[in-house]
């Protein structure tokens, strides 16, 4: 029972307060015509407030509660490592034995992983999580488990207590882990890009681990090459991308004996390979409508370079003039075909018949360059089936189409071969033709494909487009000069655009155009794999390898012809390894360390900030697990071998009274027998100097 005087006014304060400022005038104006009563009279007015603030006593039946301790115990993935576990036990079950023995003391013990989505060690979170659950006025102090990596810092909550750590880990323990600090997200093809990264020993580590490492490169699923590089250095790698799109580089270190973990010892970075700027060159045999549209489409796009080479005179014109004079200066042939052809990316042979402008060496050095890698791309006329046409050059070796000296000149839509269908080049144009279907041409040249894919079909359904590879080139020819009809949009037109666009990118060999291919891209832990065959057999399942040597089997669903895709969420953070059939790919799901593994070494200097103005302490468990007492608020909470709680005193009111100390009525009566009291004094003192 507790006992506790209170005032419970009968008006509001206001009131009072104004009374007494009145009651002070009257008491002084009695004081300055020296009336004999006037301590009376402040004694009356004094009553009459303390009547009207009305004092009781207030008795409350109160019911202690006990003092509760939080106990938060770090089980994320980097407290997994050596005897952290035994360690973090060892703590749980000595402060869980202490606190009972204390009384009046409650446990709570919280235990949390790690964070969503590679968020790390979220130890603030869960304390605030923590202290929301409990009242504030009960909570006597907290203590922390971990081996002092957190990463949510800054989301450190107030705390009306102390707050410990105890550090598992042990002072010997060393770790190397390799880190990239810097890598771009793009580069481009043919440039050196700068890599730096750095081999990092960090702790205790032993004298007989030398300053020398060896680092494994690796790009996509080429075999690796090593390096040797110093240690504890920051370096600078050099690295010139093989291809376009994403490139996978894989950085890695051995693990060697005694570390903590290797989880730290490889990176992977992700490079998306784009070209500068391309650069073509476009060789025009006579002027026709269509050569304006290969000039204009070319020119509109600002990362292509063109150098257009226009015979402006036709081969029927016999005036005389020798053909190096028609010109005011002398085009350099020489330099475009033999000393600088493989600088350009696509070569375009528009309407190009043989008239004497090129020799055929020069035409030889194409052949040359489309073996060595380079891309020709042949838009022929009603010239490819004459006596002069370039299949009756040097070109014919490399050629995917003989010409039959037929002109078809007639209406026709173009359209996809079922080959088409299933070809990346051409897949899914159909969906972008008019309502009524693409626009007519009217003349194409007749061929006979040789080889290669006829991935569409024109007139009495000829071949129109033949892609065909030679070597380490590409070649594509189009058996028709009016693909600028689409352009000009006649009849609703047609893709001339996309269709352009996905012919010089298959000739570019980016990947997503390949025949054969197979991709991924991650988005968070959830895969996306794609498979694109132009095959009618079954691809069979697709192999999964993972970060830790598992291998999962899965069939891929068709989703369009030629075009399979997979949706997989990764079970875990690393690099995995696609293949099926021939096929390889590698990608990653996240970073190659997860983020509670890019720092092992238990320390506290993170934590060191937020306890301090708590008057809490740090202690490694190796040590010893430190005691439990009681301290008062406000006092320091951790010394050698011992931590501090302070106790709360916290309780819940079962039952209260409040009844008034004085009766209203006996402090009015004794307000007013004080009053008369003056007034009798005074009335006898005037009346006595009249006797």
């Amino acid at each position: 029972m507790t006992r506790t005087v209170v005032f419970d006014p009968l008006v509001s304060l206001p009131v009072i307060w104004g009374l007494l400022a009145l009651a002070g005038l009257l008491v002084a104006f009695a004081l300055y015509k020296n009336l004999r009563g006037w301590h009376l009279r402040a004694l009356a007015f004094a009553v009459l407030a303390l009547g009207l603030a009305n004092p009781s006593l207030q008795e409350e039946d109160r019911k202690p509660l006990n003092d509760i301790v939080l106990l938060l115990v770090d089980e994320s993935s980097s407290q997994g490592l050596t005897v952290r576990p035994d360690q973090s036990a060892e703590a749980v079950a000595r402060i869980s034995a202490e606190v009972a023995a204390l009384g009046n003391t409650e446990l709570r013990v919280i235990r949390f992983g790690d964070g969503p989505e590679n968020a790390g060690t979220l130890a603030m979170t869960a304390l605030a999580q923590a202290i929301a659950e409990e009242p504030r006025s009960r909570i006597s102090g907290a203590i922390l488990v971990t081996d002092g990596q957190v990463h949510d810092l800054g989301l450190a909550p107030a705390l009306p207590a102390p707050l410990h750590v105890l550090l598992t880990g042990q002072k010997k323990d060393w770790d190397r882990r390799l880190v990239i600090t810097d890598a771009p997200a793009f580069a481009i093809l043919g440039e050196d890009v700068v890599l730096k990264l750095r081999v990092q020993d960090e702790g205790a580590v032993p004298k007989t681990m030398g300053g020398q490492v060896s680092l494994k490169i690796a790009i996509d699923d080429q075999p690796p090459t090593e390096f040797d590089i110093p240690t504890n250095t920051d370096l600078e790698l050099p690295v010139r991308l093989p291809h376009a799109g994403m490139n996978v580089l894989q950085f890695s270190v051995a693990a060697v004996d005694g570390e903590l973990t290797d989880r730290n010892n490889a990176a992977v970075v992700q490079i998306n390979g784009v070209r500068d700027r391309l650069r073509v060159l476009l060789v025009s045999g006579q002027p026709h409508t269509g050569e304006r549209v290969w000039r204009n489409l070319l020119k509109s796009d600002p990362s292509v370079d063109l150098v257009h080479f226009t015979i402006l005179r036709p081969p029927e014109k016999q005036d005389g003039v020798p053909v190096d004079e028609l010109s005011l200066i002398a085009f350099p042939t020489r330099e475009l075909f033999v000393e600088k052809i493989k600088d350009f990316d696509l070569i375009i042979f528009d309407r190009y018949s043989m008239q004497g402008i090129l020799p055929m060496q020069y035409l030889d050095n194409v052949v040359q360059y489309v073996k060595g890698g380079g891309t020709v791309l042949v838009a022929a006329g009603p010239e490819y089936g004459a006596v002069d046409s370039l299949w009756r050059s040097p070109l014919s070796e490399i050629l995917p189409a003989e010409p039959t000296s037929k002109v078809i000149e007639e209406g026709f839509r173009p359209k996809l071969t079922d080959l088409g269908k299933r070809h990346p080049v051409t897949e899914g144009l159909e969906a972008l033709g008019p309502k009524g279907g693409w626009g007519r041409w009217f003349r194409m040249a007749e061929v006979v494909p040789l080889r290669g894919q006829v991935v569409m079909s024109g007139a009495q359904d000829k071949p129109l487009l033949i892609l065909d590879r030679v070597e380490k080139g590409r070649i594509a020819v189009l058996a028709s000069d009016q693909a600028w009809l689409w352009g000009r949009g006649f009849e609703g037109g047609g893709p001339q655009l996309e269709l352009l666009r996905r012919l010089a990118h298959w000739m570019l060999k980016e990947p997503e155009l390949e025949e054969e291919s197979l991709s991924a891209t991650a988005n968070g832990d959830v895969l996306t794999i794609t498979r694109r065959t132009i095959s009618d057999k079954p691809v069979g399942d697709l192999s999964i390898t993972g970060p830790a040597g598992a291998v999962v089997k899965l069939p891929m669903a068709e989703v369009s012809p030629g075009k399979l895709v997979l949706d997989w969420q990764a079970p875990q953070l690393g690099l995995y390894r696609l293949q099926q059939g021939d096929l390889v790919r590698v990608v990653a799901v996240g970073p190659s360390a997860p983020r509670e593994f890019e720092q092992t070494l238990a320390t506290g200097d993170l934590l060191a900030p937020i306890v301090a103005p708590l008057q809490g302490g740090v202690d490694q468990i190796e040590n010893g697990v430190p005691a439990l007492r009681m301290v008062r608020e406000g006092r320091p909470a951790a010394g050698r071998g011992w931590i501090g709680l302070t106790p709360r005193d916290a309780y819940v009111t079962q039952d209260l009274r409040v009844s008034p100390l004085v009766p209203s009525w006996l402090m009015l009566l004794l307000a007013a027998a004080l009053a008369v009291l003056a007034w009798l004094i005074e009335g006898r003192a005037v009346r006595r100097p009249s006797s």
